[in-house]
């Protein structure tokens, strides 16, 4: 064989273990137990502040999050979790949103029952895993995906127009954190830096008059950031519970 073929193929092997290398994923090894006097889906109090959007999102297939909370920044991520125990578990694992704070027994996830049960490769092994209660995993971050939804705002009961604003980020996408939050009157575009209160709460005491303009700082875990700039606004008159779409969506 010329030494230009052998070249040639020995080239597009490395350029095919560096695509299969770059696209494989890292699996951390932990723990996981699930919440044992739940609903089979997630809490309506969890600490991420989400309520009821909290126990239903990724049909109720969530957890909560011990060290990953990481002070509420972790609220919306997504994780796919498949546990180890060969007799019982599916390679499939299961994916997860982190909704809650919480640890139990050197877990880094006490998920769902419906989560928990969803790492299981049949009904009846299952049974098997929630009877084992805490079982040893492996974990990985991956894009949240949402079709047909934007990121949404909703405003918090503790709000009081025009004294006090406060609101939950919902449908965070890709694998990205919000680190930062920016409310910004529409007329004169000043913009203050919110407090995140708890979890994926953040809070404007003395809000601006008119409509207003929630801006978010996406982090990648590259380490790159960037703003970004809703299309809708927050009208002048919110109200206590509603829902706003911000008509964007993050590239996953």
């Amino acid at each position: 064989m010329a030494s230009s073929q052998i070249l040639a193929i020995f080239s597009t092997f490395l350029i095919f273990m560096q695509i299969y290398f770059g696209n494989a994923q890292s699996f951390i090894q932990s723990r996981a137990a699930y919440y044992p006097n739940s609903e089979e889906k997630g809490t309506e109090s969890g600490a991420c502040g989400f309520g009821t959007f909290g126990a239903t999102i990724n049909g109720g297939d969530v957890s909560a999050a011990s060290d990953l909370y990481r002070d509420g920044l972790g609220c919306g991520a997504c994780y796919m979790v498949r546990c180890t125990n060969s007799n019982y578990c599916s390679e499939n694992g299961v994916n997860v949103v982190i909704t809650d704070h919480g640890a139990s027994a050197n877990t880094d996830f006490i998920l769902s029952q419906r989560a928990f049960s969803h790492m299981a490769q049949t009904k009846d092994a299952a049974t098997s895993l929630l009877s084992l209660g805490n079982v040893g995993i492996e974990y990985t971050r991956i894009s949240c995906s949402y079709p047909n939804k934007n990121i949404t705002f909703k405003i918090d009961e503790s709000s009081d127009n025009p004294y006090y604003l406060a609101f939950v980020i919902w449908y965070q996408q890709g694998k990205t954190d919000i680190s930062a939050v920016q409310l910004c009157e529409t007329q004169n575009f000043v913009c203050k830096l919110l407090d995140r209160t708890r979890g994926a709460v953040w809070t404007s005491s003395s809000p601006p008059k008119g409509e207003l303009q929630i801006r978010m700082l996406l982090s990648f875990d590259d380490g790159d950031e960037k703003w970004i700039i809703p299309v809708n606004n927050i009208p002048e008159n919110w109200k206590v519970g509603e829902i706003y779409d911000s008509g964007i969506q993050v590239d996953q």
